[in-house]
């Protein structure tokens, strides 16, 4: 069994290159649940319709890439965080027509775990700040 730091680095690299739910769901659960408070992602619901929203995401910023910041397992909590800049610039189609404009933003992804899968994530993300310096509110 991979453990669960292992599994994480594998979900969290899949998830951030916009790979989408085929490349994600090897790590999670079938029935794997998210939640956000940032507004793009309130609606959300299952890690599969986040990691399809990545890479829609991925498609409209085909320049965007993370930088990682920490990553930290919590064995007694069975659980792993991520803290990541995302930084993109929007010249792709795929939502609002291009806007050319950048963004740096700051993230946080916690993996809870059952076994070796990742069960829910929770992200944290200041999204009217992503948002505003993309153009789109």
């Amino acid at each position: 069994m991979a453990s669960i730091n292992e599994v994480a680095t594998q979900f969290f690299e899949a998830c951030e290159a916009g790979k989408g739910w085929e490349a994600c769901q090897a790590f999670c659960k079938p029935d794997a649940t998210f939640s956000s408070q940032a507004e793009p992602l309130a609606d959300l619901r299952t890690l599969q319709e986040y990691a399809t929203w990545m890479k829609g995401l991925m498609g409209m910023m085909p320049d965007g890439r993370y930088d990682l910041k920490s990553f930290a397992t919590d064995s007694k909590r069975n659980n792993v965080t991520a803290y990541a800049v995302f930084s993109g610039t929007h010249t792709g189609q795929g939502g609002p027509p291009p806007t050319g404009k950048k963004t740096s933003s700051d993230y946080v992804y916690s993996m809870d775990f059952d076994g070796d899968k990742i069960r829910h994530m929770t992200k944290i993300w200041n999204a009217g700040w992503a948002m505003k310096e993309l153009g789109w509110a």
